[in-house]
């Protein structure tokens, strides 16, 4: 949606809208994803909001760090007024598309250790079941006290193991730029 609002711009602004009136254009078009978003950006710049302080305040309420990179891109313009935002915008879109791209990537990719766990958990457990229904297996764990203290201690360690491959497939967010007070504190 970022990419697409984001191509949006550049277009309004190519045809001759200066940025304010840019966003202010965009916000018919948005995609429905980000339309909170936009509508706060272009509420704020019609209570007279500073346009920076608006885009920085766009930039926490949609809290991601491609967000940043748009709202900055965005400042920095306000700030100069320089001719070839257009262009700018456009690369800047091509260059959300692709994150979002490799985003989905990412997280497909590290979808696939979390599901092979999950259906390696579902048959060990679905084979100790049946064993232990079957008497013979788990026979030597009943017989005495080191034989259920082992079983415990494999349990933990399979547990482990779980718990480890969970924490290796955690995705941490990138850092960012643009945060609110709280997050700062």
């Amino acid at each position: 949606g970022l990419a697409e609002w984001t191509r949006n711009l550049a277009g309004v602004i190519r045809v001759g809208a200066g940025l304010e009136r840019g966003l202010h254009d965009t916000l018919r078009s948005t995609p429905t994803v980000i339309v909170p978003e936009v509508s706060a950006l272009v509420a704020r710049l019609r209570a007279k909001w500073d346009t920076p302080e608006a885009l920085r305040q766009f930039a926490v309420d949609f809290n991601d760090a491609t967000g940043d990179l748009v709202a900055a891109t965005l400042v920095l313009a306000s700030r100069t007024r320089s001719d070839g935002l257009a262009a700018i915008l456009d690369g800047l879109a091509q260059t959300v598309a692709a994150e979002v791209s490799t985003r989905r990537q990412l997280e497909a990719d590290r979808a696939k250790p979390a599901q092979t766990a999950k259906l390696v958990t579902i048959i060990t457990a679905g084979a100790l079941g049946v064993l232990a229904l079957g008497g013979q297996y788990l026979e030597p764990y009943r017989a005495s006290l080191e034989g259920q203290l082992a079983l415990a201690g494999l349990l933990a360690c399979y547990g482990a193991l779980l718990v480890l491959i969970r924490k290796m497939s955690e995705v941490k967010s990138v850092p960012r730029f643009f945060m609110s007070q709280e997050a700062r504190s």
